[in-house]
């Protein structure tokens, strides 16, 4: 009898030739230490007691880039991506952002510095409307605002033009802004996440797993908006289980396995190895 294939995909890094691995890390160099870079993250690691869920992992992103991370279930993409903003405790490593070193901040001086992530389980205020979980997703900005030389008025109107443009890309969101968010589908809720993290005018933006458990055609409609975001110019890292759509958005990408980044190149370049498409896009050859 014949073993069924295994659905987990296979380690890719171990067939790697040396003089492969050394450019892809010479590249990775040069990234970090480029004048464009954003985020740079170097060695960082997180644990869950005795479980080493991230081990030294290097990461960078570039201005007006989209940067994602594929893996399988567990691989420590989520555990990466609240690293990054301080939403778990780093075991190790240094993060970086626009040349300031960030690896103790919190989350929420971060989001006042226009770092803002949408996260996998989207965290909305579910007994308030739509329009108001909107609204908080500037409070910082108008907190800002009544410290600084901007009047009230003119951060109303800033907040104003801002909800409209939430509203215009998602014109669901405008139908049902006096909905509790709590009563939304699962997509009408991830829209919600990500035009609040829109509100927050963000510089860079950072999305874990937006199309988990969505129903594909509310997939198709949030791939559309990150990829409107990215032709408008934003800096996005994305978290992403569907490699075949995430490599076809991304500049560049990085594919992580149990804990460690096993690749990083251009995304194109990581579509086109054989063994990712194999193991990650489901294809017997390149994408």
């Amino acid at each position: 009898m014949s073993t069924p294939a295994s659905t987990e995909p296979r380690r890719v890094a171990a067939t790697r030739e040396p003089d492969q691995l050394r450019h892809a890390y010479a590249s990775e160099a040069d990234r970090a230490a480029s004048p464009d870079a954003v985020l740079v993250a170097k060695g960082v690691s997180v644990r869950y007691g005795s479980v080493q869920a991230l081990d030294a992992v290097d990461v960078s992103v570039l201005a007006g880039e989209l940067v994602t991370v594929i893996g399988a279930n567990g691989a420590g993409k989520s555990s990466l991506v609240n690293a990054l903003v301080g939403v778990v405790p780093k075991a190790g490593g240094s993060v970086t952002y626009r040349g300031e070193d960030i690896s103790e901040a919190a989350p929420e001086r971060l989001v006042g510095q226009g770092v803002v992530l949408v996260p996998e389980r989207r965290e909305l205020f579910a007994a308030l409307s739509v329009e108001d979980n909107l609204r908080l997703g500037a409070f910082a900005r108008v907190m800002q605002g009544a410290r600084g030389a901007l009047g009230g008025g003119a951060v109303a109107r800033a907040v104003a033009e801002d909800l409209e443009r939430v509203y215009v890309t998602f014109p669901r969101l405008r139908e049902r802004r006096r909905q509790v968010a709590g009563t939304m589908s699962g997509g009408e809720q991830q829209m919600l996440a990500i035009g609040r993290a829109m509100m927050a005018r963000p510089a860079l933006l950072l999305l874990d797993e937006p199309s988990l458990g969505l129903a594909p055609l509310i997939v198709e409609e949030i791939f559309r908006v990150v990829t409107m975001l990215k032709e408008s110019g934003s800096t996005v890292l994305l978290i992403e289980q569907n490699a075949r759509a995430a490599l076809r958005l991304a500049d560049h990408a990085y594919l992580l396995e149990t804990g460690s980044v096993v690749m990083g190149a251009p995304a194109a370049e990581l579509a086109r190895d054989e063994r990712v498409a194999q193991a990650y896009l489901g294809l017997g050859g390149a994408a």
